[in-house]
C-alpha cells in the first residue's frame, strides 16, 4: 500500500485493550481491502475502488467500517440518502427547517446563519477517524445523511425512516463532473468532460454505478414504503408545496390546518429555496469541512435546475446514457423523463 494509503488510517488513541484489539482488526480489514479491491480513476482522488460492488473513495471505505462496527442508530433516527448532486443540499433545507419550525422564525432562522450541510451530520466523514462520534448529544429526532448505497448500510439502520433523493443521470453527471472539478486534488491533471463521462457510462465514480445506488433503495421503497421515502429531484422541483407537506406527515410531524392556513409550508419553501440559499452571506463566503475536504458553500449551489444536460451532452453522449439507464433499470418500475 502506497504511503497516502497508509496515512489515512488514523492513529487515534484507543480507551481499552477490548477497543484496542477490535480496532486493530479494523485496521487490517482495511489495509486487506486497499492491497486486493480492484482499483480504477478517481474524479477527485487519483483512485477510487470497487468494495462491495460499489467505488468508493479510500477514506469513505474506512469510513464505512468504522460505521459498521461503532455507529448505533436510535428507531427516531431520520436519515437522508441520495447519492452525489441530487439535490441533497436542497433537501437538507427542507427537512430541517419542517422539523424546526417550532424552534426558529422565519425573519431570523438558523438558516440564514449556517449552510444546510451544517443541519445533518454526514456519516461518510464523521466515521472517517476512531473513535467515531457517539451524536449523544443530539436531540431526538437525529438527523443524519449519507451517500452510501442501501446495501453498504448496517442492517440496524433498516429500522430507521429514510428519505431518499434521486435526479434525471444525465443531470447528475453534469453537476457532479463540475463539483468534482473544484475539489479534484491540485497535482492531478485537469479532468475532462469526456472522461468523466466514459467513466460515468462504465459506472466508475464516487458511490456508482448510479443504476446499483439507485436500485438500492427503489427496491427497499417498494418493500417498506413506511420507512423509506422515495423522491425525485424534479417533482420536488415540480411541486415543493406537495412533498414538503408529504415529508411532513412521513416523519411524523404533519402539518396542522391552522399551520397550512398560515403559510408555513410556502415560508419554508421560500426560506429553502435556491434564489434565497445562494444568497445568504453564509452560503457565499461560508465554507464546510468533511473530514480532510473543505468545501467552499457556494460550490453547492450552481444552478438548480432540471435539464441542464442539454448544454453539455451531445445526441450521441444522450442516446448512449438513455440505453444503459434503460438496461440497467428494465423491469424495476422506476423510470427518469417525462
Amino acid at each position: 500500500m502506497s504511503t497516502s494509503d497508509q496515512s489515512l488510517i488514523p492513529q487515534t488513541p484507543v480507551e481499552s485493550k477490548e477497543h484496542e484489539d477490535h480496532y486493530n482488526k479494523i485496521r487490517k480489514d482495511y489495509n486487506h481491502l486497499m492491497e486486493t479491491m480492484p482499483k480504477g480513476n478517481g474524479w477527485r482522488v487519483e483512485h477510487i475502488y470497487n468494495y462491495n460492488g460499489f467505488w468508493i473513495s479510500p477514506e469513505y471505505i474506512k469510513a464505512n467500517l468504522l460505521l459498521h462496527a461503532y455507529f448505533k442508530p436510535q428507531p427516531t433516527d431520520i436519515f437522508l440518502a441520495s447519492f452525489m448532486k441530487s439535490g441533497t443540499t436542497w433537501l437538507k433545507a427542507l427537512i430541517f427547517s419542517t422539523l424546526t419550525r417550532h424552534l426558529y422564525s422565519f425573519s431570523n432562522n438558523y438558516l440564514h446563519h449556517h449552510g444546510p450541510q451544517s443541519s445533518f451530520p454526514f456519516l461518510d466523514s464523521e466515521c472517517e477517524t476512531f473513535p467515531i462520534t457517539d451524536f449523544t448529544h443530539m436531540s431526538s429526532p437525529r438527523l443524519f445523511a449519507t451517500h452510501f448505497p442501501r446495501n453498504l448500510l448496517p442492517k440496524s439502520m433498516a429500522s430507521c425512516k429514510s428519505v431518499y433523493i434521486c435526479r434525471e443521470p444525465k443531470d447528475v453527471l453534469v453537476s457532479k463532473w463540475f463539483f468534482m472539478s473544484k475539489l479534484r486534488e491540485k497535482d492531478l491533471p485537469l479532468f475532462s468532460f469526456d472522461e468523466a463521462f466514459d467513466l460515468f457510462c462504465e459506472g466508475v465514480s464516487d458511490y456508482r454505478p448510479f443504476w446499483e445506488h439507485v436500485l438500492s433503495y427503489w427496491r427497499a421503497s417498494l418493500e417498506s414504503p413506511e420507512k423509506i421515502m422515495f423522491l425525485k429531484y424534479e417533482e420536488v422541483k415540480r411541486q415543493p408545496e406537495v412533498v414538503v407537506k408529504r415529508l411532513a406527515t412521513f416523519m411524523g410531524v404533519p402539518f396542522t390546518a391552522e399551520e397550512v392556513e398560515k403559510g408555513v409550508v410556502e415560508n419554508i419553501v421560500k426560506l429553502c429555496s435556491f434564489e434565497n440559499l445562494s444568497n445568504l452571506e453564509v452560503n457565499k463566503k461560508g465554507v464546510e469541512t468533511f473530514g480532510k475536504v473543505e468545501v467552499k458553500n457556494r460550490e453547492f449551489f450552481r444552478k438548480g435546475v432540471s435539464g441542464d444536460w442539454r448544454n453539455y451532452l451531445s445526441d450521441e453522449m444522450k442516446q448512449r446514457i438513455d440505453g444503459i439507464i434503460d438496461e440497467k433499470l428494465k423491469g424495476s418500475g422506476l423510470i427518469f423523463g417525462p
